[in-house]
């Protein structure tokens, strides 16, 4: 059973001995007359609770170990010889545990790539936890296992299909990992290398209540998947010679359009950046020309060539960019021109509705600026630590203090200032954050709080 302890950082009220003076009861007195006021005036306005601590579960495992931080909830895993064991925290009003669920850990052959790492996602009723490729799907309420899949399952909005891929590879194209030959390489859904690309790629939609395959879809060849934006489920899924629109529940393609060669080379691969799908052509891996489309109509907004990569090149994260890191432009999603000229010591990422510029040398970021125009809406001197969290959510800073402890603060988009929260009262690290809760480690345990942006 987990022992939820009680605010440390609190101060304990003083014992009282005798009665107090009589000057104590001056500013009593006072607060009861503006009750009373207030009372026949109007209700006594509520300050709202910034930061307050909610308690703390157990981290098993070891300070290594994975926790996450979703959809409300804290999922800590751990391993129990070949199982995996996830426990689910609800954090309403205070941490409680609800369930834990035992599935088998993934197993690591031969002829797959190595991978680490649980990753929880709640979808409608069902929780997804993947482990490398494999994929359970467990009952949200109560953590009974519902169906497993060996490769990786997508769930759309609305929390009721999930997409995953399977591949037809020809006979004999299984890389050998030993000769360590070079080349490139073409990985099935299992993880599984192979010197070729799929002779066929198939997409099923599956109920992600029951694991049920609702629709499947073919395409020749290999092919680039990304859920579309917004609310309706929905998939765009390149492949060499034309990118689609698949109704999420039906699979039917809503929309499709051709992608002509571009210099004599058809589409490599795509993804998608800051609501635009991109579509990259060019030959061994190296992007020539880039292409970007709308995600509902399918149109061409615009396309550049893509210069040589540099010696130098900067880091630009879930935006467009163009130019190494001595010369980076941000480039207008909607028409690929450059927008403003970022300083040459930062990398970029958006996030929050801001753009964060990073240190390359310190690794904290530096400043908040604005996506349009790259000026400064935030100056975040004095707050090292990470930004922390997932894109789209406030954004929660933290500082370091005194004996290891940490300050934190929050960014609400558009309001250009940092709210300060609160204080951990004692050392923590591995933080992490959503929009309402804040979860540090800290000897064994998860430390969590509830914020206020």
């Amino acid at each position: 059973m987990a022992v939820i302890e009680l605010d440390l950082t609190a101060q304990p009220e003083p014992a009282l001995s005798s009665p107090p003076p009589a000057h104590r009861y001056r500013l009593p007195g006072l607060l009861v007359i503006l009750v009373l006021v207030f009372a026949a005036g109007g209700a006594v306005p509520v300050v709202p609770v910034l930061w307050r601590y909610l308690g703390a579960v157990p981290a098993p495992g070891g300070p290594e170990t994975p926790f996450q931080l979703t959809g409300g909830r804290v999922y800590t895993v751990a391993l129990s010889g070949p199982d995996r064991v996830t426990t689910a925290w609800d954090l309403t009003g205070g941490p409680r545990r609800l369930w834990t669920a035992r599935f088998p850990a993934r197993v690591t052959g031969p002829d797959e790539v190595s991978w680490s790492g649980v990753d929880a996602e709640q979808a409608g009723d069902v929780v997804l936890f993947t482990d490398g490729a494999d994929t359970t799907v467990v009952d949200a309420r109560t953590g009974k296992t519902r169906w497993t899949s060996p490769v990786p399952v997508t769930a759309l909005p609305g929390g009721r299909i999930g997409v995953t891929q399977e591949h037809d590879f020809r006979a004999g194209t299984v890389y050998d990992q030993a000769s360590g030959e070079p080349g490139r390489l073409y990985f099935s859904s299992t993880g599984e290398p192979h010197t070729e690309p799929p002779v066929v790629t198939m997409l099923h939609g599956l109920d992600l209540a029951t694991g049920r395959t609702v629709w499947t879809s073919t395409f020749a060849g290999a092919v680039n998947v990304a859920v579309a934006p917004g609310d309706d489920p929905a998939v765009l899924v390149l492949s060499s010679n034309r990118l689609q629109r698949l109704d999420g529940d039906s699979g039917d393609a809503v929309r499709a359009v051709p992608l002509p060669r571009v210099g004599g080379t058809t589409p490599s691969t795509g993804e998608l950046v800051d609501g635009v799908m991109m579509v990259y052509y060019g030959d061994e891996g190296t992007v020539t020309e880039e292409v970007a489309f709308t995600t509902e109509a399918l149109d061409r907004q615009w396309s550049r060539p893509v210069p040589e990569m540099t010696a130098d090149p900067a880091n630009c994260t879930g935006m467009h960019c163009s130019g190494g890191r001595q010369a980076l432009d941000v480039l207008d999603p909607g028409s690929g021109q450059p927008r403003w000229r970022a300083p040459d010591d930062v990398d970029l990422a958006k996030y929050g509705g801001y753009v964060v510029e990073v240190g390359i040398e310190s690794g904290m970021p530096v400043r908040l600026v604005d996506a349009a125009t790259g000026e400064t809406r935030v100056d975040l001197a004095g707050w090292r630590a990470e930004v922390v969290g997932e894109s789209g959510l406030p954004i929660v800073l933290r500082r370091s203090l005194d004996a290891g402890a940490s300050a934190f603060g929050v960014v609400v988009a558009d309001k250009d200032a940092i709210q300060p929260l609160g204080v951990t009262g004692g050392p923590v690290s591995d933080c992490t954050s959503d929009a309402h809760y804040v979860v540090c480690r800290t000897e064994g345990r998860l430390r969590i709080w509830a914020y206020r942006a």
